[in-house]
Formats: structure tokens, sequence, C-alpha cells
């Protein structure tokens, strides 16, 4: 059974701003400076400067002391709710948590953006209270999804603890409907296939443990060797547990198929090859792996997942179909 680090079935707006906080001190725990590159990419401007600053003597008004450790002030204060629903009232009343801070934030979080006109009546008396502060509060709207990415931007693939928290706040945001996918046509997830790249290509399916959190998407890309070799569309995702009874078949996208259970079965025989002891994966069945070439240009093979808008990818907001996908990725590198 997977540990979890994050706390489920609960009230669930409490919940959500706990463990936003509990992901955020993790990644504070396990590097200060990727902490505070998060904080500056986010909320903050390049001249913020949060980390301990040590000089050697600095000139003051009167006297030049041999050295000085400072640190900036700054504050932020979260408000969470699981839709748009925030209230200018109670929001207005939260600008009372600040007091001389030099940078202060105001983050509303939620699953999805406040409507632009709530987001306008808030920033307008926002505009009015900030004309009688020395600093001003700065108001920042955003997403679950965003904090995620924005993380996922200041971590190494090799910072494996990290990832793995990330990873596990993922499927609790997932699980509890906190990220909301609407533009899944254009994404391609990644996934590392060596040592089953073949098994996966010739079967046009892939699998990973059932645990795993991932976001919507209709492409799968497989790696191996430095590039994404493969490059297919999902047509069906079904889970399989091994009980007592024998398995258990979930179909959570297309239908469940006696073929598609056979497959499976080959699936689990095929991992024994590899020392996988398979009692709880979901299968992403695709209607074809193509060739590709999606060169990785910089260093190191990425860890676990990694996601791709396609449409950025290959500056179109029409994608073709997935054979011409796959002809186009050769064209292009990542990093």
């Amino acid at each position: 059974m997977k540990i979890h680090y994050f706390q489920r079935y609960h009230e669930k707006e409490n919940v959500a701003t706990a463990n936003t906080m509990l992901l955020l001190s993790r990644l504070y725990s396990y590097s200060s400076d990727k902490f505070f590159r998060f904080l500056k990419s986010e909320f903050f401007s390049d001249a913020f400067e949060p980390e301990i600053v040590f000089n050697l003597q600095e000139k003051s008004v009167e006297s030049i002391p041999d050295a000085t450790i400072t640190q900036e002030s700054f504050k932020i204060v979260v408000e969470t709710k699981m839709s748009d629903w925030f209230y200018t009232d109670q929001l207005l009343r939260h600008l009372k948590s600040f007091s001389d801070e030099k940078y202060k934030v105001m983050i509303t979080l939620a699953p999805e953006l406040m409507n632009p006109e709530k987001k306008k009546e808030f920033e307008e008396h926002l505009k009015e209270y900030n004309a009688t502060q020395t600093y001003p509060v700065m108001h920042v709207n955003t997403v679950f999804e965003r904090i995620v990415d924005a993380i996922r931007d200041v971590i190494d693939d090799r910072d494996y603890e990290m990832q793995e928290v990330l990873d596990d706040y993922l499927n609790y945001c997932y699980n509890d409907k906190l990220i909301i996918v609407s533009d899944s046509w254009k994404r391609m997830r990644v996934q590392l296939a060596g040592t089953t790249f073949n098994f996966n290509v010739s079967e046009n399916l892939y699998y990973d443990n059932i645990e795993r959190g991932f976001s919507a998407h209709d492409y799968l890309g497989l790696y191996k060797e430095k590039s994404v070799r493969a490059v297919g569309k999902i047509i069906a995702i079904i889970t399989a547990v091994t009980t007592e009874d024998g398995i258990e078949y979930k179909a959570e996208l297309g239908k469940l198929t006696d073929d598609r259970k056979q497959q499976i079965v080959r699936a689990i025989e095929d991992g024994k090859n590899y020392g996988y002891v398979m009692t709880g994966e979901r299968y992403f069945f695709v209607d074809k792996f193509y060739e590709t070439d999606f060169k990785k240009i910089t260093p190191r093979a990425p860890m676990g997942t990694r996601v791709f808008d396609l449409s950025q990818v290959l500056e179109t907001e029409n994608l073709p179909e997935t054979q011409e996908i796959a002809e186009l990725l050769k064209t292009k590198t990542w990093g």
C-alpha cells in the first residue's frame, strides 16, 4: 500500500489549504533556494530578495560595521476556495493581516480562476487601499495546477524525494478534483519506457502504478535513449487489480473488451521478465504507437512524467493526425 504525504477524506477546503502549505513547507525543507525561486517566479518581482544576505563592511548612516546579516520582510496571505466563489468583503478584511512588511502578497487559490468581473471589483478596492499604504499589497489569483507546474519548474529530474512528494500532491488534487483540465486534446504525457519499450509498441499499450496520479491527456509518448521514440493517441484506460478471486478490471475510458483483458495478462507476464510484480496497474491503450524522434537536448534522462502542450511544440492550434504528429516531432527538440 502506498503511503500518502497528504491527508484526504476531510472537509475539502481546509484540507486543500493544509495540503498546499505542507507541499510548500516540504519544498522549503528540501531546498530553501528552490523554495525562494518558486516564490519569485510566481508571486514576487525580480527585485525581491527573500534569502538571508551576508555583507562585509556595509555602510550605514554614521558607521561601517564589520558585517551585517539581513533579510527583507515579506508576508503572504492565502484564501482558498473550492470554486471561484471569493467574496470581496472577506478579501478586504484579510488585508488587516498585513502590517509593515515590505513585500505583501494576497493569493486567491482555487481549482479555477476568479470570474473576471469579480476580480476587477476586488482589485479596484485594493487599489484604493494601496493608495494609503507605504508598501502595497499585490493580488495573485492562481490555481492548484499552476502551483504544481511552478514547483516542477524549479526542481530537477534527480530531486527524487521532492518529485515523490509532488506526485502525491498531484494525486491528491486529481482525487479531490482540484485540477480541472479541459484541454487534454493537446497534451502529450511522456513516460520512461526503456526495458518495456518494444513490448509497449508491439501491444500499443503502456502501464503505470495505479496509485500514481496523472493529468488528463490525449497523447502518450514513450521515452528511451535521450528521445521520445513513439507517440500514440489514447483510446482506452483500464485498471487491473489482482485479488484472491482473480483480476478485477475497471474501464476509466473506453470499453473493457476480451482482447484488452488478454493484452493486460500478456503485460503482466512480460513484466515478470524484468522482475516486475504487477498487482495493481493502470493500462493506457493507444490506437497505434508511431515512431518518432523528439530529442531531449539537455543532459540526464527525465524522472517520471513530463507533459507537453503539442499545440505549442508544433506551433499550431489544429493538431493533425497522430502519424503526422510523430513526423513533425522529429523536427523538434526539448530540454
